[in-house]
């Protein structure tokens, strides 16, 4: 019994059952970021045993961000047209090619044109096209009622991928240097072969998918339909200044305009009803990210170590800790999401991580430091799947795709303004103002986030069928509701 609830209440039984489309989603986002983890560790010593400047490494990591954030946004706007496979084989074989150029090349220029024009990841994070299509895909492929279960594991998964990926990189560096004829440049080259293995593996994970990936057609009939109620709306609204006999001829012209062809449009299309709620979700989630920004974990390391003098084997053990329960956390959020429901699973985990932001500053000792960035770390991830999920729940499922890469655009811009706020404050020795006006302003996105949305009806654009519908399992038959406080269905 205990087995069967953990199965179940733990949402591995969702897992199980949307099936292996799903499951090798989250396969090659795992291998992908441990490709990233691995790379985040070495890029900056890579380009300092390189002999470049401080200059030239801002450079690179200010344009090669700049590059993956229009490179996503493109994708994903023609995901959905072009396919969403053939755009993640796009993205591996770009993560390929870009591996190749650093396990060869030394050239700053080469390789910066490589970082911008391809996908390497710079500081570990996910900003490729990959990340927006894949929770496009898992939203696609789940119900409601397992949905933020499913994302829940896909955060956990690939977290847990990216903190292994960065122990292997720091242990196969060290050893790789200690042999024969090795110099400490020739060590970093190595690990971006592992980057392109871990591109190829993309590659083949992709093959595997099938067309339930795929976003569905929708129907001619459907959309002769919705064509034919728009001009019937425009035209109700022009007939309070038209006469009857004009209202008539409005009604009754358009019966016959579905049988001309419409042209595809290759970027995806957003609704004005989606566009209404989308910016208010944006507003909010541009706020979080410029406070993510200015309080980043490497800034967050950098200001422990200014305070307290840590030496770099106790930060690394603080740091490695924090992975783990930052992994750890997110297996959490598909349960809370179905008895909580998603706005109050996503802001009653991170209102008490962000009062620990706020507060972070105060303490004069290292225990009490620490357990605050531990509150922090343990509780920060816990809204992502929950996030995803009522973003799907909110929008058409044909722009799920655009959505998720517009949203994945705004909050890399915001968080990377953040850097350069708190730069400022630190070089005047009030580094921890940052702290306090980033945990207020988590705060206000906190509160904001239940104002705005708490009541708000989600699924409305999904069937009943697909709302309703139970998991295929007969273990399975005391589901809860995924929405119980506040959110209709």
């Amino acid at each position: 019994m205990p087995i069967k609830w953990f199965y179940n209440e733990f949402g591995i039984a969702s897992v199980y059952h949307t099936g292996r489309d799903a499951w090798l989603v989250i396969l090659g986002r795992s291998c992908r970021m441990f490709a990233y983890g691995a790379n985040s560790l070495i890029m900056a010593l890579f380009f300092s045993s390189l002999q470049f400047s401080d200059f030239q490494i801002g450079l690179f990591m200010t344009l090669t961000l700049l590059g993956d954030v229009l490179l996503s946004l493109f994708m994903t706007l023609v995901a959905d047209r072009v396919g969403r496979r053939r755009i993640l084989l796009a993205g591996a074989s770009l993560m390929v090619l870009s591996g190749a150029v650093f396990a060869i090349s030394e050239n700053f220029w080469i390789l910066l044109v490589a970082a911008v024009v391809g996908v390497i990841s710079a500081t570990g994070g996910d900003f490729g096209p990959f990340r927006a299509i894949e929770e496009s895909t898992i939203s696609h492929l789940t119900t409601p009622k397992t949905r933020s279960d499913v994302l829940s594991w896909y955060v956990t998964v690939s977290s847990l991928g990216s903190a292994a990926g960065t122990e292997f990189s720091g242990r196969a560096v060290d050893f790789l240097r200690k042999l024969n004829g090795w110099t400490i440049t020739n060590a970093y080259h190595a690990i971006f072969w592992l980057y392109i293995v871990m591109g190829i593996v993309t590659i083949i994970v992709t093959l595997l998918m099938s067309d339930k990936c795929e976003v569905a057609e929708t129907p001619p009939e459907a959309e002769a339909s919705e064509r034919l109620l728009d001009e019937r709306q425009q035209g109700a609204e022009a007939a309070d200044e038209d006469n009857d006999e004009d209202n008539q001829d409005l009604n009754s012209a358009p019966v016959h305009k579905p049988e001309t062809p419409q042209k595809k449009i290759l970027f995806a299309q957003i609704s004005s009803e989606t566009r209404l709620i989308m910016y208010k979700l944006w507003f909010l989630l541009t706020i979080d990210s410029l406070a993510d920004g200015m309080v980043s974990l490497s800034l967050t390391y950098y200001y422990i170590d200014r305070k307290f003098h840590l030496s770099k084997s106790t930060l690394g053990d603080i740091t490695s800790a924090s992975y783990l329960l930052s992994s750890c956390s997110t297996v959490f959020a598909g349960p809370l999401a179905r008895h909580l429901g998603l706005i109050n699973t996503m802001v009653f985990t991170h209102l008490p991580s962000s009062t620990a932001v706020l507060l972070f500053p105060i303490p004069q000792g290292v225990p009490l430091t620490v357990t605050l960035f531990f509150i922090r770390t343990g509780l920060n991830n816990m809204d992502q799947a929950p996030r995803t999920a009522f973003i799907a729940a909110v929008v058409k499922p044909e722009e799920r795709t655009a959505v998720m890469g517009i949203t994945s655009m705004l909050r890399t811009l915001a968080s990377a303004v953040g850097p350069s706020v708190t730069g400022l404050l630190a070089g005047n020795d009030r580094f921890w103002i940052a702290f306090v006006v980033a945990g207020a302003l988590r705060i206000c996105y906190d509160l904001g986030l239940f104002a705005m949305f708490v009541n708000m009806k989600l699924h409305t654009h999904e069937s009943k069928d697909q709302v309703n519908s139970p998991r295929q399992s007969n273990d399975e038959e005391e589901l809860t509701e995924l929405e119980p406080m506040g959110q209709a269905t």
